[in-house]
């Protein structure tokens, strides 16, 4: 049962340090609508999204007024769109129209984002891959709603080079047709490895082929409350900031069951999971950044940043296990930079660099996520940089991911505003010592030893 304290201390959360639910977003499987003609392919996918959830968003609605808990986004992420398509798809141009239906059935349902214009090549591309990577920068150019990520490496399978060299390509394409926003229709573009079935977040949301018809996932956040509560321990011992910080992700994460719970029932949609991810906002007080600043650093990125990050990171996993039957996505702790006002302060203070978000994001929970960098990086580069993310996920078993943004026509020490809850970003130097003839070597990166596990 829960007593009227606990009640008061979540409404103080809600209130003064931004406790939300980040996002509900239901799963839908479209195997069903794999068909050879491609206009009854769009034709089924538009019916069963819009029938599916219809009732999404006032749903969403309906559970924060019944609980006064802020509920952000309501979302939807489908089955990889290279598997639906591949029968009908013969061209980029056929699954961008696969793109725009997607974009028109989230606009009908009233979501904000839809995931799944995605495809897994860990191991390998089959054709229609190639053609959804090759369609990806003019279907997110022509399109409000929907994200692409693309599964590059797994620790099983290794990394799959050729799609890295292709994805540094596509990501500067993708940059150049929104280069009048300051490229950011990159950022609805994620690279992973090891990318999860389950993933509630954009831009990384995908329906994994092993999951039911339909479901409902919801990720929740509150780097606000973790920094509240380790205010009141400042000084402590290790023991104590850490049985501070799982004391706390367990409310927050309770929070979180709650609304999959409510969701799942008023929709008659199985719930799937909780992701119990601290997500930051560039709104004040909203900062994992500052959540590290209160453990003891004077900026992200001084020494003590990836200690800090990885107690903090272990501490919310174990914390929120014990909150739901159920957790699973990414859960633990974003580092974006141009969503955290408190990482943008560290990079302009010349504290934080790209190689040491790098380091960070072996103990965090997915990469490097929203940098921007000059629009005259070279593609190879690129690719330098997804591989060497890549290949952390790869050896040490665990989730990574990059969203880097080269904006066209500018330079370090530039802004680019992207606005929303995406923020701002200085542009960040990247180390432009050429990898060229590492990348042009096309094939795969072998799986690591530990894989061999049968």
């Amino acid at each position: 049962m829960i007593n009227i304290n606990e009640v008061i201390e979540t409404n103080e959360m809600i209130e003064k340090e931004n406790l939300d639910v980040r996002t509900i977003t239901m799963g839908i499987s479209l195997l069903d609508c794999i068909d050879s003609d491609l206009n009854k392919v769009n034709e089924a996918v538009y019916n069963k999204i819009t029938m599916l959830a219809k009732d999404l968003v006032s749903v969403g609605k309906k559970i924060e007024k019944s609980y006064g808990i802020p509920i952000v986004n309501k979302r939807i992420s489908v089955t990889p769109i290279s598997l639906i398509g591949a029968a009908a798809c013969k061209t980029p141009e056929d699954f961008v129209s696969l793109a725009k239906t997607l974009d028109k059935a989230a606009d009908t349902v009233g979501v904000n984002f839809i995931g799944g214009y995605s495809a897994l090549v860990s191991k390998g591309t089959t054709k229609a891959d190639e053609l959804l990577i090759r369609s990806v920068p003019e279907a997110l150019a022509v399109t409000k709603h929907v994200c692409s990520s693309i599964n590059v490496g797994s620790s099983k399978t290794g990394i799959n080079m050729d799609a890295v060299k292709l994805l540094g390509e596509t990501i500067l394409e993708t940059a150049e047709k929104s280069k009048d926003a300051d490229s950011i229709g990159c950022a609805k573009l994620v690279i992973f490895c090891n990318a999860p079935d389950d993933n509630p977040f954009m831009a990384g949301a995908f329906h994994g082929v092993t999951e039911s018809d339909a479901v409902i996932n919801v990720g929740v956040s509150g780097p606000g409350v973790v920094k509240k509560a380790l205010e009141q321990v400042r000084g402590a011992d290790f023991g104590t900031l850490c049985e501070t910080i799982k004391k706390t992700a367990f409310k927050i994460t309770r929070v979180g069951q709650l609304v999959a719970m409510e969701a799942s029932k008023m929709l008659n949609v199985p719930f799937g999971i909780v992701d119990l991810s601290l997500a930051p906002t560039p709104a004040v007080g909203d900062s994992v950044a500052e959540i590290l600043q209160e453990i003891g650093l004077e900026y992200p990125g001084a020494p003590g940043t990836t200690a800090a990050l990885a107690l903090l990171n272990d501490q919310v996993k174990k914390g929120g296990v014990m909150a739901s039957s159920y957790v699973g996505g990414l859960s633990g702790a974003f580092i974006p930079v141009s969503e955290d006002q408190g990482m943008i302060d560290a990079v302009n203070a010349g504290c934080l660099t790209l190689e040491k978000l790098e380091a960070m994001t072996c103990v965090c929970s997915v990469g490097l996520d929203m940098i921007a960098i000059p629009g005259d990086t070279a593609a190879s580069t690129i690719s330098g940089i997804i591989a060497d993310e890549m290949a952390i996920g790869m050896i040490n078993n665990k989730t990574t991911a990059v969203r880097l943004i080269p904006v066209i026509g500018k330079k370090v020490g530039d802004i680019a505003e992207f606005g929303g809850l995406l923020g701002y970003a200085p542009i960040m130097p990247v180390n432009n010592f050429s990898c060229d003839s590492f990348i042009s070597r096309g094939g795969r990166i072998p799986a690591p030893i530990h894989s061999f596990k049968n």
